[in-house]
């Protein structure tokens, strides 16, 4: 497949500054781009890759046009409002998604005769599939998945490789589940009996609405009662602990590593950072933005970006930082001693909200 820039520029609504005749086959990144490549820039109209691009064509922002025009660039430029938007739709072009392959039930997967299968569904060698299950139409369970009873999946979920769903977990439409994902667990519950930790058994389930993604090796436990629920659109990275009666608002996206303590609630377009830690049994209000690696130890009741992270610093200065944090309670009655000595009133203890 090929285009030529003035064809691309036309698709996209963009204007040409360079040559419309080259020929564009396959796009790549800024730093990989080749003569017959498309690819897209954001950021500093003087950048270094820019310059010595060598891609048949560059996205990039219509602020630039003027400087473009007088900088002397090789490449041809497409001028678009939305450059990496932009790209993705070039990409999604030139790049189309897999056929899926028309396999059907394999004779190697187990697929429970009680179990319901909707038209255009493949179960793939390895799956196994367990009584009372419904999958509907145009599903792909991979190898090694395991789909357990009283299951109800919705239309085009895949399933790739190893997913386990536990009892009466629920799937939305169009769901994604990567590999390795345990959806269903019980929850990390105990109760102390007689200097022992007695384990306190899960009877809801779990359910994920229409449009989720759960990213490689997480994991979603089912509520002790109730449900466990992904809204919808949410997106969720690898390595995410999402803990019992948890509820997450739709079009919410959670990075890598967080953990999601049992009963907390997440409102609606949240994002969250890579190994944030949320503690149980909060909420947290629509529209709130976590920085990687913050902690949440309390409820967050308004929309805002929050953070709870010192940044790295070299060993000796943060050792120095430690000391001096350690020693504020002394230096602070020092300083309160002076004040009343002196006459001065203390100064007003404040909070900074910015």
């Amino acid at each position: 497949m090929s285009m030529t820039v003035e064809a691309l520029a036309d698709w996209l609504g963009g204007e040409v500054i360079g040559d419309r005749t080259l020929v564009v086959e396959k796009v790549q990144s800024l730093s990989k781009a080749g003569p017959q490549s498309i690819t897209f820039f954001v950021g500093d109209r003087n950048h270094i890759q820019l310059k010595g691009s060598e891609a048949a064509a560059v996205l990039v922002d219509c602020k630039l046009r003027d400087a473009l025009k007088v900088a002397g660039y090789s490449p041809a430029f497409i001028l678009v409002e939305n450059p990496k938007s932009a790209f993705l739709e070039v990409a999604a072009h030139f790049a189309p998604p897999r056929a899926r392959p028309p396999i059907g039930i394999s004779t190697d997967a187990y697929v429970n005769a009680t179990a319901q299968v909707g038209k255009g569904t493949n179960i793939h060698p390895g799956a196994h599939v367990a009584a009372g299950v419904v999958i509907g139409e145009n599903c792909d369970i991979h190898p090694g998945t395991v789909v357990s009873r009283g299951c109800q999946l919705g239309d085009e979920v895949v399933l790739h490789p190893n997913v386990v769903l536990y009892e009466n977990t629920i799937i939305g439409n169009r769901v994604i589940i990567h590999a390795g994902v345990v959806i269903g667990a019980d929850g990390f519950s105990y109760r102390p009996v007689d200097g022992r930790h007695e384990r306190i058994p899960h009877y809801g389930n779990v359910r994920i609405e229409d449009d989720v993604e759960i990213g490689a090796c997480s994991t979603i436990d089912r509520a002790m009662v109730d449900e466990t629920v992904i809204g919808q659109g949410t997106k969720v990275d690898n390595l995410v602990m999402i803990g019992h009666n948890v509820r997450i608002g739709a079009h919410t996206v959670i990075a890598g590593c967080t953990g999601v303590s049992g009963s907390t609630v997440i409102g609606r377009r949240c994002m969250i950072g890579g190994a944030v830690g949320i503690a149980g049994h909060i909420s947290i209000a629509d529209d709130v933005v976590l920085t990687g690696t913050s902690t949440v130890g309390s409820s967050i009741t308004r929309p805002g970006v929050y953070s709870s992270t010192i940044t790295v610093e070299e060993a000796r200065t943060w050792r120095r930082l430690v000391g001096r944090f350690k020693r504020s309670a002394s230096v602070e009655k020092r300083l309160r001693r002076l004040e009343q000595a002196a006459g001065v009133s203390p100064a007003a203890e404040s909070e900074d909200h910015d």
